[in-house]
Formats: C-alpha cells, sequence, structure tokens
C-alpha cells in the first residue's frame, strides 16, 4: 500500500503545475482588455470622421491628432505645459493630503470639534470648485500659487472624509485589546489606528491623486499662462481642435499616472492582503 501511495503522489504537483500553466493565458487576455477598448475606440473614432458627418474642426481625424502630438513634442511646448501642471498637481497634493489626514483624525478624537467645524465643511464640500476658485485666484494671484491651492482643497475633502470613515471602522475589539496593555494614544496611533485606516485611505488618497488634476485644469482655466488647462483654453479659442484633443490626453495620462502610482504603493505597502 506505500509502495502504490509513493508512486501516485509526484502527480500531484504535475496536475497543480498545469492548471496554473493553464490560468496564466487568461491573466494574459484579461490584462490586454484595456488595449482592445482602446482600439475601440480608435477604431469607432475613425470610422465617423470618415463619415463626414461633422467638420474636421468639430471632431478631428485620429490621424490629425498624432500628427499634432508629433509637432508639440519635438517644439519642447507639450513638456513645458506638462510639467507645469504636473508640478501643481505634486504640491497640491503635498498640502492637502497632510492637511485632510491630520484634520480628519483631531475630529474623530473630539467630537466637541467635529460638531463645530463640520457645518463649514459640508458647505465648503458642496460648493462646486468654480464657485471659490475665483476667490483663491483674487487671494492669492493669477500664478502658480493659487493653482497649488485650488488643488489642495480640493483634494483635502476625499482625505479627510476617508480618514473619519477608516478611524471609525477599526474593530472594537482591538482598540480594547490593546487598551489592556495600558498602550499610550501615541502608540494606539501607530501601532492601530494608522495601519488599520491604511486600506480606506489609500482608496482615498486615490481619489484625490485624479481630483488633483481636476483642480490644475480649473485653476488653469480661469487665469493662467501655462499648463494644459491654459493650452485647452487657448486651443478652443482658435479652434485648434487636434492640439487640444493632445492637451486632454495628456491630461488623462497624467491622471492614470498618478492613479497607478498610488496603486503600486498600496500593493507594495498592504502586499500581507494579497496572501
Amino acid at each position: 500500500m506505500q509502495i502504490s501511495i509513493f508512486k501516485h503522489s509526484p502527480q500531484a504537483p504535475a496536475k497543480s503545475r498545469s492548471q496554473k500553466i493553464g490560468f496564466l493565458p487568461r491573466i494574459r487576455l484579461r490584462s490586454l482588455l484595456p488595449l482592445v477598448g482602446l482600439l475601440m475606440l480608435l477604431l469607432v473614432w475613425e470610422l465617423i470622421t470618415r463619415m463626414e458627418l461633422y467638420p474636421p474642426f468639430i471632431i478631428p481625424r485620429p490621424g490629425s491628432v498624432w500628427e499634432k502630438f508629433l509637432q508639440v513634442l519635438a517644439d519642447g511646448r507639450l513638456w513645458f505645459h506638462t510639467i507645469t501642471t504636473m508640478g501643481e498637481i505634486l504640491a497640491g497634493l503635498s498640502i492637502g493630503v497632510p492637511l485632510g489626514v491630520t484634520l480628519g483624525y483631531l475630529l474623530w478624537r473630539s467630537k466637541t470639534l467635529e460638531t463645530l467645524l463640520s457645518p463649514l465643511i459640508l458647505a465648503a464640500q458642496s460648493t462646486p470648485v468654480v464657485a471659490y476658485a475665483p476667490i483663491l485666484i483674487i487671494w492669492f494671484g493669477t500664478g502658480t500659487t493659487s493653482k497649488v491651492f485650488i488643488c489642495a482643497l480640493i483634494v483635502f475633502f476625499p482625505m479627510l472624509m476617508n480618514t473619519l470613515v477608516a478611524l471609525r471602522n477599526v474593530p472594537v475589539d482591538q482598540r480594547e485589546l490593546i487598551c489592556s496593555f495600558s498602550a499610550s494614544r501615541w502608540q494606539m496611533l501607530w501601532k492601530l489606528e494608522f495601519p488599520a485606516a491604511m486600506p480606506i485611505l489609500f482608496s482615498g488618497l486615490k481619489v484625490s491623486a485624479t481630483l488633483a488634476v481636476v483642480g490644475a485644469v480649473v485653476g488653469e482655466f480661469l487665469s493662467a499662462n501655462a499648463g494644459l488647462g491654459f493650452w485647452i483654453k487657448l486651443s478652443r479659442d482658435q479652434y485648434d481642435t487636434p492640439l487640444v484633443a493632445v492637451a486632454a490626453i495628456m491630461l488623462a495620462v497624467l491622471a492614470r499616472t498618478m492613479y497607478g502610482i498610488v496603486s503600486l504603493i498600496e500593493h507594495r505597502w498592504l502586499h500581507w492582503r494579497d496572501n
């Protein structure tokens, strides 16, 4: 009986390997789905332009957009405006994210402070960014500072709300356990609350990373002399639709890049969730 068991036991790993090998093509095909969707979009776009339903200055052909992209890439304008907008986005995130997390923690700790500031926070959050952006431009001028503050403000609210939700969802039994060891408030923050809140905080950071692009564009639309938002406005006034498409595509790439960076950091930081 023992001999027959040993004879058949090596076949089990072979079966699991075949299952893994058969699963690999599925993963690869799934990873190609975004590319397939992009190709379908380009195909529909090309068909619409070939049918000539709209004039080229309204819907340009993909080839015209590609030619315009190569042109502005060669003369350096694309890099200049992209770097300008990217700097505003990163500066706004570096200000809005820490402020949102800090105030969210303070509101969670102090019910009095939460009762005092909640009406103001809800009123500011419910107001569209285009409503208070002109006030920030009047206060901080037409330079980069006003755009950074607009980005920081639009990033601030998602981080604040996600911090409150994350801290309120920390399990009560874990709090009682760490309190039984006479942990200080600082130890409870770094040993329990902060690690337990990280998944929700990363979700808020993903939203904030994409909203920061919106904040930069809104500020550049209202008053700027550089940046992708300014470039879109200028190209629209000149009826240069291919250039508008190039700038809009670059904004989408920036937003997707920021989201991907945050997702990568989340995967490295919270790798234990995948095990």
